[in-house]
């Protein structure tokens, strides 16, 4: 063999091997978004190199690929772990009755009320169990609207641990003391017309304090928990 023929050879398997080199730098750069397919084109850029140097070009193009993959699995999860759900979000607050028609809305007038409506009527029959719309502690209950008024008739106020409180009226009974820490979801009462009631219901107010006069909306609040009503 000549020495121009050998230097041809060898130039030949240089530029092969530089391609093959340039293949395996572009795959890294790929491998983020293409996956796999890092590993078929660094497979078919390896051709014609020795064997040694095709099986090195593919090994690592295949390492490249299963890193990328599982660089986007880890990414994919923590962004959905940092996302909560709406289905966790509802799950911390519940509705305080179920099966239920929404009657009286908050601030609604009408002479049933001094000035307007405190807060939303949940329309239920006598007797439906009421439970807790959040985890907390019982500060308020019993008659004369736990101390708000003769017009909520049998009442129960609970603490949350945001700060606001919830609070149940109307009641036929109630089935905690103040003091007691109840779960979200727990039954505290059942429900009834006690009080300045045209019908059974469950009347419902989120409020900024336990007493009475710092009623926010409560359909409002609740949908900003996620719950659908």
């Amino acid at each position: 063999m000549s020495q121009r023929t050998k230097s041809r050879i060898s130039g030949t398997s240089l530029l092969r091997t530089r391609a093959a080199a340039l293949a395996l730098g572009l795959g890294v750069s790929a491998a983020a978004g293409a996956g796999v397919a890092v590993a078929a084109d660094a497979k078919s850029s390896a051709v014609g190199l020795p064997g040694s140097a095709a099986a090195s070009v593919q090994q690592q193009a295949a390492a490249q690929a299963k890193a990328a993959t599982q660089s986007k699995s880890k990414a994919a999860a923590k962004k959905a772990a940092a996302k909560p759900t709406a289905a966790k979000t509802a799950a911390s607050w519940v509705d305080p009755v179920a099966k239920y028609k929404l009657s009286a809305t908050f601030a609604q007038a009408g002479n049933l009320w001094s000035s307007t409506h405190s807060g939303q009527d949940f329309a239920v029959a006598s007797g439906t169990q009421v439970v807790a719309a959040h985890g907390g502690t019982v500060v308020k209950t019993g008659g004369n609207g736990a101390g708000d008024g003769p017009a909520y008739g049998n009442a129960v106020v609970i603490k949350h641990s945001n700060g606001t409180y919830s609070q149940y009226a109307h009641l036929s009974r109630v089935d905690v003391r103040a003091g007691q820490v109840v779960k979200t979801g727990q039954r505290v009462a059942l429900s009834g017309s006690t009080g300045n009631s045209s019908g059974p219901h469950l009347h419902f107010e989120i409020r900024k304090t336990a007493d009475y006069g710092s009623a926010v909306d409560p359909v409002a609040f609740l949908r900003s928990k996620g719950l659908n009503l």
